[in-house]
């Protein structure tokens, strides 16, 4: 590889980086938020487990759109709020399925009942599944890096290797 091809790799994994560090940010209010709310409804309203983690799910993606649209991926395309909402709710409803679909196997399947069976199976084991699959899916789907001009995107390997070669005129 070339040394311009490792700068490019190193850029681009700095960017990354600092993009998960944010999703990251967010996702530990997201997840504060979350854990509170869950525990609001499981052990002062007396709901049903699964019905506590989809209410306290729910308004944590609230509070995770707001952080990751306006911090985390600030820079990316704002022309589409509609598609990019619905993106990220359906995304999120997909993640909010696979944490609580281990919260619902460990506490109905397993028999594990306890509170902290319960906060260990949604909030560590399912939270760590739902949010490798959400920083994916909200990456490359809900908030789409627009190119502001030609010059700002990047070549692709072809082009980049052509550009290299010397002219045989």
């Amino acid at each position: 590889m070339t040394s311009t091809g490792l700068v490019a790799v190193r850029q681009k994994l700095q960017r990354v980086s600092g993009e998960a560090g944010r999703f990251g940010a967010v996702g530990a209010v997201g997840w504060v938020v979350d854990t509170a709310v869950f525990n609001l409804c499981l052990h002062f309203l007396h709901l049903q487990t699964v019905r506590s983690g989809v209410i306290s799910n729910a308004v944590a993606i609230g509070v995770n759109y707001l952080g990751n649209r306006y911090w985390t991926y600030r820079h990316h395309d704002k022309n589409r709020y509609a598609r990019e909402a619905a993106l990220f709710v359906l995304f999120s409803g997909i993640g909010m399925i696979i944490q609580n679909g281990v919260l619902a196997i460990s506490h109905y399947g397993f028999g594990y009942t306890s509170p902290l069976d319960d906060n260990l199976a949604k909030n560590v084991v399912g939270l760590g599944l739902a949010s490798g699959f959400r920083f994916w899916a909200y990456r490359k789907w809900v908030f789409r890096k627009q190119p502001q001009s030609v010059s700002d995107s990047y070549p692709s390997a072809p082009a980049a290797v052509l550009a290299r070669r010397p002219r045989r005129d």
